[in-house]
């Protein structure tokens, strides 16, 4: 089962990684300036996550693959890692939309 981890950054904003169930980072947040930011963004990827119109698939200059899950208003509130391929791009938007809707919520100890 996934979970996310909200952290805070060194600057002070906090941020939010979805993990999945062996660890893996696969969804990470922007810098929000309020905790409770934060967490209403958490509550917006559970929400959007199994929305697969909501993903935005990219291609880098560089030929690696990655995605954008964005919200109802097309903000952006997670980015994935780059994949080496289209593959393996599709396979962590499978894990966001598996982990992200019934993910618990922890923060990380400072």
């Amino acid at each position: 089962m996934g979970k996310f981890v909200i952290s805070k950054r060194k600057n002070g904003e906090f941020q939010f990684n979805l993990k999945a169930g062996n660890g893996q980072t696969i969804l990470a947040s922007e810098g929000y300036s309020t905790k409770a930011a934060c967490e209403n963004g958490v509550e917006s990827v559970k929400k959007n996550a199994s929305d697969d119109s909501k993903y935005e698939r990219k291609e880098s200059a560089g030929g690696k693959f990655h995605f954008n899950l964005k919200a109802g208003n097309n903000q952006v509130i997670g980015s994935s890692e780059m994949y080496e391929s289209a593959a393996g791009m599709e396979n962590g938007i499978e894990s966001v939309k598996k982990n992200a809707p019934d993910a618990t919520v922890e923060e990380e100890k400072e």
